[in-house]
């Protein structure tokens, strides 16, 4: 099977949706009296502190950089006194410093705020890395990096991604019904600033008709852009599906999407951009849907980034009962957290608490080889061979069986009757393959 075939498949799996909070219009939430701002909040090179405790920093002031290409700003969300600059281990266990501020509940925006001068790409991307903004759909790749292309002649096509196909997430969805113009607004920027851009896709799952004819109308007078009503299939958000369900082309192994004259851009991160040339407002809050059985009211609420997860649960009305799982994202593909005192990051779009009845143990038994993981992976890998394979250490037969396509999606392990752990197997699969590799 080539790599086109495999890629054509795009299969994936039916999902129950739980899309409790969609009709629940966002509220926001009041500062916290502290908050807790780490370093590394996106791919690439972690920040440093560029405030000291004891300063007064207010809204929308900067309070960690770094001088790489490579990374991202990071601003304060309350007005107030730095108390502590303190080691801290994210859930990925990456080490870095946070940045903690005592609100004096002020707020206090920063005097340096503007909206920014753009009249070219140069200035428009300088003004993109000055926003602060990461990929808002869960990556968090800084969105400066993405949009700045290496042959821009090349692209032109934009797709943005609003299929929010994971469970129980609907921020996304409530930005649509609330914040639809800007989603057009950020649209005509990218389009004005960056490639050739000529078409443009919203992908949006069928399981939103509201949505989808609010998108409708808000796009009626712009040919160059449609939306794509797609079949509610989980992974439909996925980059390489999105793209090749909105445009034919298939991004292949070691490609980018603009390596097919594509750029992706999650919903809600095209949206801030429009704010941000509006406002000069850096990005200091994120909408967040709140659900799950332990949770007593679940809702849609924007938060002030580096809110502790424990006070965003007070705000929801606290726990109905113990949580036994709680996850910074969706079912799928967010993160396991251990304890209730994480901040919120800018890449987080959910916070789910489940209780005993969601969370029930089943133990994992041996592979009865029914080939349902393949059936569903939307690249058609395997993956109880790529199991068999890691447990032997096997690094070239990881090799021929493309571990390094898995994107982590979650659809082996959903659909395995056996329980396996098989993203994690393919998670260290690939990280056996890159600690394997000649260093250069």
């Amino acid at each position: 099977m080539s790599k086109k075939d495999v890629i054509k498949s795009l299969k994936g799996v039916a999902v129950d949706h739980y899309k409790n909070t969609e009709d629940y219009v966002t509220e926001t939430m009041p500062e916290p009296d502290r908050v807790y701002l780490p370093c590394v909040q996106h791919m690439g090179a972690p920040c440093t502190p560029v405030v000291k405790v004891g300063d007064l920093v207010k809204v929308g002031q900067l309070v960690a950089d770094c001088d790489k290409a490579f990374s991202s700003p990071i601003y304060s969300s309350v007005s107030g006194k730095v108390v502590a600059l303190e080691d801290f281990i994210n859930p990925q266990g990456v080490r870095t410093q946070n940045v903690v501020v005592e609100a004096d509940h002020q707020q206090q925006m920063y005097e340096g705020i503007a909206p920014p001068k753009v009249t070219n790409t140069q200035e428009f991307l300088k003004a993109v890395r000055d926003s602060g903004l990461v990929g808002l759909g869960g990556a968090g790749f800084p969105t400066h990096i993405k949009l700045s292309l290496r042959e821009p002649e090349k692209v032109d096509t934009l797709c943005v991604n609003i299929a929010e196909c994971e469970p129980y997430i609907t921020s996304d969805y409530r930005n649509v019904m609330e914040d639809g113009q800007d989603i057009i607004d950020g649209i005509e920027l990218v389009k004005k600033y960056v490639g050739k851009i000529t078409q443009v896709f919203i992908g949006v799952e069928d399981n939103k008709p509201k949505a989808i004819q609010r998108l409708q109308l808000l796009t009626q007078d712009k040919p160059y852009i449609k939306v794509l009503p797609m079949r509610s299939q989980y992974p439909k958000g996925a980059e390489k599906v999105l793209i090749y369900e909105s445009t034919g082309r298939v991004v292949g192994d070691g490609m980018i999407p603009a390596d097919v004259g594509v750029i992706v851009m999650n919903g809600t991160s095209i949206a801030f951009l429009a704010q941000y040339m509006k406002t000069g407002v850096p990005l200091i809050s994120k909408r967040i849907t709140v659900d799950g059985s332990a949770i007593t009211n679940p809702k849609n609420i924007r938060v002030p980034l580096g809110t502790r997860f424990v006070d965003i649960v007070q705000f929801c009305g606290g726990y109905k009962e113990q949580p036994r799982k709680m996850l910074m994202g969706g079912p799928m593909m967010g993160i396991a957290i251990y304890d209730d005192t994480y901040p919120l990051l800018k890449n987080n779009n959910a916070l789910l608490c489940f209780g005993e009845k969601e969370t029930k143990a089943i133990p994992s038994s041996a592979c009865i080889r029914c080939g349902r993981c393949v059936r569903a992976c939307p690249f058609s890998l395997m993956p109880a061979a790529i199991d068999r394979a890691y447990q032997a250490k096997d690094v070239e037969k990881l090799k021929a069986l493309c571990v390094g396509r898995c994107m982590e999606c979650g659809c082996c392990a959903y659909v395995c009757p056996a329980k396996r752990n098989l993203v994690l197997t393919n998670r260290l699969a690939k990280q056996l393959l890159r600690n394997s590799a000649p260093k250069k």
